[in-house]
Formats: C-alpha cells, structure tokens, sequence
C-alpha cells in the first residue's frame, strides 16, 4: 500500500459521511441576511451553506465552484434580479434546486419566479424551521411554498381565460392516469401520498411525474402546480 492510499480512504469515507447532507448557497445583497441565514442554515440537521453571493451576477461563479443542491435566493438585487438569475441557473445542465426568499409576495413576482424555474417561493419573515424544511423538501425534488404564498397563487392564476385556456389545452396531452397525478402535485402531495390516495407505488408515481413533465416541456414539479392551477383544475 502506497502512502498515498490511506489518505484516498480516508476522503472516501468523508464523502460517504457527508453525501447526505444538502448543500446549500444563499444569494443576498444583505450582508446582515446573508449571515443570519447562512447561521441558521449551518445549525439544522442535514443542512450545509457552502457559499455566499451578494448579487445574481455571482451566482454562476458560485455553483461552478460549490456545486450546491439549492440555491436560496433574493429577489430584487442592484445588477441582476433573482428572477433572471433563476432562469439563467436554472437553464445549465444539472441545475441546483432554486428557492426564492423575498419581502414581497406581489402575485407578479411569484409568477414570475416559478416560470423561471424556481422550486420554492418563501417570504423572509418565514419561521427558520420552516426555511430549514424547505430547503430539505426542495432538495428532495418537491416543490415548497408557503401557504400565503399558495393562496395568493391559486387566486391569480385562475383569473386570466386565455392563461387558463392554455394551461387546459396542454394538459389534454396527459392520460386520466397522468392528470391525477398532476392535480395530486398541484395540491401540494407528496410521491408517498400520492401513492397512497391513488393506490399506486411511489416507483409509478414518479414514472407518472417525469412522463408528465416531459409531455408538457416543463423543468419541476412547481411549474407542473403552476399549470394545473392556470387550468383552474384544484378545487
């Protein structure tokens, strides 16, 4: 055995220790955010900041070099906005999951970022529980808002007919089978419960999910909610 062979052993068995853990970058033009966050992150179970940004500039330079599971980010920064920062990241090969943590709650700006391919859609007075949980659901490929968030949502995208003529349209491509289960993401189930309501395995659910997804040209299960709220089809 060479010397270098125990050391190699030893970064093996790291990354084994660690692949559990999601890794998180939180993009904030406030310093004073950044490490609050950044503080709360680093101290729940499972969770890990590895970088920081203070604009959506940074953020390409920032996941080439951490390769984060999720990106946290600000809404409005100086040079380039979450929404545009979102859309540009999440266009990249094996993107990392994208959550939008903001101020404002405007219906535009919700939108807005789940078009752009964000997962999940926080306000900033968000309890740190609840931000840690997110984080871990949005890692884990399900989408997370928060309830006045889905609210707010819901009523939007309902109101406009030719958005939700659209929406309709295009989810005719889907079977019985697949539109179930698409209204089952859009009520906010998880693969299990959904596997569990319908009687199917969470294997079926998630061949369902990617079917769907590739049929209407969509990048995340938020954008599929999206869809099905647009069609007006969540009662």
């Amino acid at each position: 055995m060479t010397g270098a062979e125990p050391l190699d052993a030893a970064k093996d068995v790291a990354k084994d220790a660690v692949k559990d853990v999601v890794k998180v970058v939180v993009v904030d033009d406030d310093a004073l955010v950044r490490g609050a966050l950044t503080l709360m992150l680093d101290g729940a179970d499972g969770l890990r900041v590895v970088g920081e940004a203070s604009d959506g500039d940074q953020v390409p330079e920032v996941v080439d070099r951490h390769a984060p599971h999720v990106v946290l980010m600000d809404l409005r920064m100086p040079r380039i906005d979450g929404v545009t920062a979102t859309r540009r990241l999440r266009s990249r090969p094996r993107p990392p999951q994208v959550i939008v943590l903001t101020t404002f709650d405007a219906d535009s700006d919700v939108l807005a970022a789940l078009h752009a391919g964000a997962s999940g859609f926080l306000l900033k007075d968000t309890p740190p529980p609840q931000i840690a949980d997110a984080v871990r659901r949005v890692a884990s490929g399900e989408p997370y808002l928060s309830p006045s968030i889905t609210r707010r949502l819901m009523e939007a995208t309902v109101a406009g007919t030719d958005v939700r003529q659209r929406a309709q349209h295009a989810l005719r491509a889907l079977t019985d089978r697949e539109r179930q289960v698409a209204v089952a993401v859009a009520r906010g189930r998880s693969n299990a419960q959904i596997a569990a309501e319908l009687l199917m395995s969470v294997a079926t659910v998630k061949a369902h999910v990617s079917s769907v997804l590739a049929k209407l040209g969509l990048t995340n299960r938020t954008a599929l909610a999206l869809m099905v709220h647009e069609a007006d089809l969540v009662g």
